[in-house]
């Protein structure tokens, strides 16, 4: 589907390390100095799911495939941003291609790793990266507002609307406010579509902790916490380096030990992924199938046709009904055809809006 989620941050604060942690299709140099990525590093990640494993062990298919996510690891932003600093044109660029941001944020102290901001300070590390976001995207209004107008004036009834919106925009972002807490209704976030505005993005952050913190957070990370408990985001409380380390292990033996000794039940990047994922409004169906037991994604409120062409256009275009057994269903009964006996196979037709976890089969005619 092309969903792109972009990690962002200051200088130093572990993106390029975050990003070799998550990525199995790049490795981002990470180095201690500015602006050591300049060109945004791409890398497709698996989306763990357990319930694509448990498929698999009841149909034992040549393949595995799980769904996929594209991360973008973005050159590190400095103050000023906004009017060019640094790499700061191309970094906000960069920024507006992606359709989430994981905002790295720095919550330890290291006097070996270089900080140009001061003592360690999360909430105003958030807010220089707010404040340069914010001043794009009041660029960005300022101008269309100036194109607007003149339609508006000319008696164009949609302009009129449209810059109605707009005016709210720009009020609110004088105000230091991200487009994303600017309550609009449906109709209002569709006027404004094509202004990609940087703030309206949703957020998730991770607060980069050492080791001693990584279970229980620290100061740092609390501060932050509290700093962004009414934005409706997530914080992931990580160490970074660990579980960079975690995910260049390729015995499943060596990870578990490794994982005990630290007493993790998991890694964060799952949680991680897990959560830029439903931060991107995505769920998950499944087919089945001897060749293959495959995870794909789609958003949700999807109907069946809409899914079917995740799959290929031609499924979208020529659907005719969809066969589904929903994931708890299959594991009960094990196989398609005692899914089937049991009456727990159903034929929707256009209008099934389609459930995380359905396994589902597409009838379709071109």
């Amino acid at each position: 589907m092309g969903l792109k989620a972009g990690i962002v941050g200051l200088p130093n604060v572990g993106k390029s390390t975050l990003f070799n942690a998550v990525s199995n299709s790049a490795k981002a140099q990470a180095s201690n100095y500015r602006f050591c990525t300049i060109e945004p590093n791409v890398g497709l990640v698996d989306v763990p799911d357990n319930r694509l494993n448990k498929l698999a062990e009841l149909v034992v298919p040549d393949r595995i495939v799980p769904t996929q996510i594209e991360i973008v690891d973005i050159a590190g932003l400095v103050r000023g941003a906004s009017k060019g600093e640094g790499l700061g044109n191309k970094f906000l660029a960069n920024i507006r291609e992606v359709d989430a941001i994981i905002h790295v944020i720095r919550c330890f102290e290291d006097e070996n790793v270089l900080r140009e901001e001061g003592a360690i300070n999360p909430v105003g590390d958030k807010e220089i990266i707010d404040t340069e976001l914010q001043l794009k995207d009041l660029e960005t209004v300022e101008k269309k507002i100036q194109r607007i107008e003149k339609q508006a004036k000319a008696g164009d009834v949609k302009a009129k609307t449209e810059l109605e919106v707009l005016l709210k925009c720009k009020n609110h972002l004088e105000q230091g406010k991200s487009i994303r807490g600017l309550d609009l209704n449906s109709a209002e976030l569709d006027l404004i579509q094509d202004s990609f505005f940087l703030t309206g993005k949703k957020v998730l952050y991770v607060a980069n902790v050492d080791e001693a913190s990584m279970h229980t957070g620290n100061k740092y990370s609390q501060a932050l916490m509290d700093a962004v408990k009414d934005e409706d985001a997530d914080v992931i409380i990580m160490n970074n380096s660990i579980e960079a380390q975690i995910s260049e292990m390729e015995e499943p033996d060596d990870k578990a030990l490794f994982m005990e000794e630290y007493k993790m039940t998991e890694p964060a990047l799952d949680r991680l992924i897990h959560s830029t994922y439903h931060l991107l409004g995505l769920q998950t169906y499944f087919t089945a199938g001897v060749q293959e037991v495959r995870a794909w994604t789609f958003h949700k409120g999807w109907k069946a046709p809409q899914c079917a062409g995740v799959i290929h256009t031609d499924f979208e275009k020529g659907f005719i009904k969809a066969e589904v057994i929903g994931y708890d269903d299959y594991v009960t009964y094990k196989t398609e055809a005692a899914a089937r006996d049991n009456g727990k196979l159903r034929i929707e037709g256009k209008e099934y809006m389609v459930k995380d976890g359905d396994v589902m089969h597409f009838r379709f005619n071109v």
